[in-house]
């Protein structure tokens, strides 16, 4: 990978079948990828299929992008999220069949570390939160995206974005409260 290819001018490289371009393009992308769906989903197995779908989708499309369209990134977190989407209404589909009898899903004995217990609960609270709640604080706090490119990722206006970061974090607060120290 040449260090001053833009995401476009290596897409287009891509779409040419050059393996180095495609090798750069997994390691610049696959990072936020993984984070995005890790958080949307709160399955690591998950979010690395969401990520391996999202990247065969670069591939068919390399060919067809039009640069200075829209921005990579912001159609890449587009399409994490659909897919995002797609499994998480698939999990409400299924929770209507008998639950599977499962082991505890609770830290080990072992484990009582504050650190872990502060992330399981952070987790947990975020993974609490409607769907859209849960997208804006990823997208604003985890990807670092600025309010005006996540509000393009989500289809929504500035301020529609802000309303739900304020609703998420006002839950988010709300679901920590005890955590305050």
């Amino acid at each position: 990978m040449r260090l001053g290819d833009s995401d476009d001018q290596l897409l287009a490289r891509v779409a040419v079948g050059d393996p180095a371009a495609t090798r750069a393009m997994v390691a610049r992308k696959l990072p936020r990828l993984l984070s995005l769906a890790g958080r949307m989903l709160g399955d690591a197995a998950e979010a690395e299929d969401v990520a391996q779908e999202a990247f065969l989708r670069i591939w068919k499309q390399a060919s067809r992008w039009r640069p200075g369209e829209a921005r990579f990134d912001t159609w890449l977190h587009r399409v994490a999220l659909n897919l995002c989407y797609d499994r998480l209404r698939r999990r409400r589909e299924l929770a209507f069949a008998d639950p599977p009898d499962r082991a505890d899903d609770g830290p080990a004995p072992d484990r009582g570390l504050q650190a872990a217990d502060t992330g399981r609960r952070v987790g947990a609270a975020l993974q609490s939160l409607p769907d859209r709640q849960r997208e804006a604080i990823v997208l604003c706090h985890y990807q670092e995206l600025g309010n005006i490119e996540a509000a393009a990722v989500m289809g929504v206006s500035v301020e529609a974005l802000e309303s739900l970061l304020g609703r998420g974090r006002r839950a988010l607060r709300a679901a920590l409260a005890d955590m305050k120290g």
